[in-house]
């Protein structure tokens, strides 16, 4: 009698099942996550980072800064007599590399307008994320 150590081909086959099946529960919950880790940093950058350090801005100087670039650097005494800054560590960019828009005074959210494209770069549609709610229709 020969005593063989080993798996037979049922059980391999049996493996590489079970396998498949696991790999296809998992994979559809994690596709698209990168994309919506994205969205939900751009909106805490918005409604949160950026936002603080605008307020702080804005206490000490009495107004919203013209740029984003005057919470890095002073734009001057005649801009901002009691700047103490800087009130951000870097330049503010969106998750996909590009610059978030700003405008002051704002005419969506009041104070100011913060936003930015979103994945497609182009103003409007869904992936569009704002300081300011849409109304619904």
């Amino acid at each position: 009698m020969v005593n063989r150590k080993g798996f037979t081909l049922i059980e391999l086959m049996l493996v590489v099942i079970i396998l498949g099946i696991l790999v296809a529960m998992v994979v559809p919950r994690l596709v698209g996550r990168g994309e919506q880790a994205r969205m939900q940093a751009a909106k805490a950058d918005i409604q949160s980072n950026i936002a603080l350090a605008l307020d702080l801005y804005e206490l000490d100087n009495g107004k919203y800064p013209d740029r984003l670039d005057d919470l890095l650097k002073n734009p001057g005494e005649s801009k901002a007599a009691n700047w103490n800054g800087p009130y951000l560590k870097r330049k503010p960019m969106d998750p996909w590399g590009r610059k978030y828009s700003y405008k002051s005074p704002g005419s969506h959210a009041g104070d100011y307008d913060l936003y930015s494209f979103g994945s497609d770069g182009v103003e409007g549609g869904e992936d569009d994320i704002t300081n300011w709610e849409e109304e619904l229709e």
